[in-house]
């Protein structure tokens, strides 16, 4: 399970960012397939996304003059969600993929959530809300609406996009400002909590798990249940890397559908898209 993810993660990262031209000249790909978005995080003005990232384009809809019901962003959280959830956030993200390597940095002692967890956890919808919908609707760059998380927050964007575009792009290094180095201080700052604890901004920050996290009791990718097989020996529990209870593990919008817990279980009573019973907790 662990390589099947990997494999999956490189896979998808190699091909929605492999467009080499754009790194090797810091020029980004406006080809027709950045009318397209990719479920995950995938940053436009990354030099090698041949794709758009569903948060830029629902920002990009919420900055229009007026106000419109962004359908068809709407409508593609609507498909990916009910179909995979979170299974999104734990096989087909690149920022995911970059959290999962750092977290493997021998260095630290490990730990799968932040003190105040129960408070934290709730800061992705703060970020959907605050900077994703309104602050894309209200805060003003000159004349025009800012995408505020993008403009902000986004350390997938800083990563992936303006990082290797200053490296190639003299003219863009120089009117780097005190914007960027926030940017980059907030990328430093998830990059070292990465390696001690498990996804920090997916668990705490990311507004995309937000919305995908809506559809985890419903979508179709579940992680089933065979109660009859179970004996109870909470191996699930401890390989989870976000210490759900085995009544939370795929219905809670915090599992990612990782599958680590599928591969723990002695008994194989865990596994995906099965007819198993429903999840609840065999001590309850």
């Amino acid at each position: 399970m662990k390589r099947l993810r990997l494999s999956v993660q490189l896979l998808f990262t190699i091909v929605t960012n492999g467009y080499l031209y754009g790194f090797l000249n810091g020029k980004i790909y406006r080809g027709p397939l950045k009318y397209a978005c990719v479920p995950g995080l995938n940053c436009y003005s990354c030099p090698g996304a041949v794709a758009s990232c569903p948060l830029g384009a629902l920002q990009a809809l919420l900055n229009q003059k007026g106000f419109q019901v962004p359908f068809a962003a709407l409508g593609f959280f609507f498909l990916f969600g009910s179909v995979l959830g979170r299974f999104v956030c734990g096989w087909l993200c690149p920022f995911g993929l970059v959290q999962d390597l750092l977290h493997k940095i021998p260095v630290f002692q490990k730990k799968k959530r932040l003190p105040f967890h129960r408070i934290l956890k709730h800061g992705g919808r703060a970020v959907l809300v605050l900077l994703v919908c309104a602050g894309s609707m209200v805060l003003l760059g000159g004349f025009a609406k800012v995408p505020a998380f993008c403009k902000y927050l986004c350390p997938s964007g800083t990563l992936l996009g303006a990082l290797p575009l200053l490296s190639a792009n003299a003219a863009l290094r120089s009117q780097a400002a005190g914007l960027f180095l926030w940017k980059l201080a907030v990328l430093l700052a998830i990059v070292l909590l990465s390696i001690k604890v498990y996804r920090p901004f997916c668990q705490y920050l990311c507004p995309l798990g937000a919305i995908y996290g809506w559809f985890n009791r419903f979508s179709l990718v579940q992680i089933r249940w065979e109660k009859s097989q179970c004996i109870s020996c909470r191996a699930c529990e401890k390989a989870c890397p976000v210490a759900l209870s085995l009544g939370e593990i795929s219905h809670s919008p915090e599992c990612i559908r990782c599958g680590k817990c599928v591969a723990a279980c002695p008994e194989r009573c865990l596994h995906f898209f099965g007819s198993g019973t429903e999840t609840k907790d065999p001590l309850s």
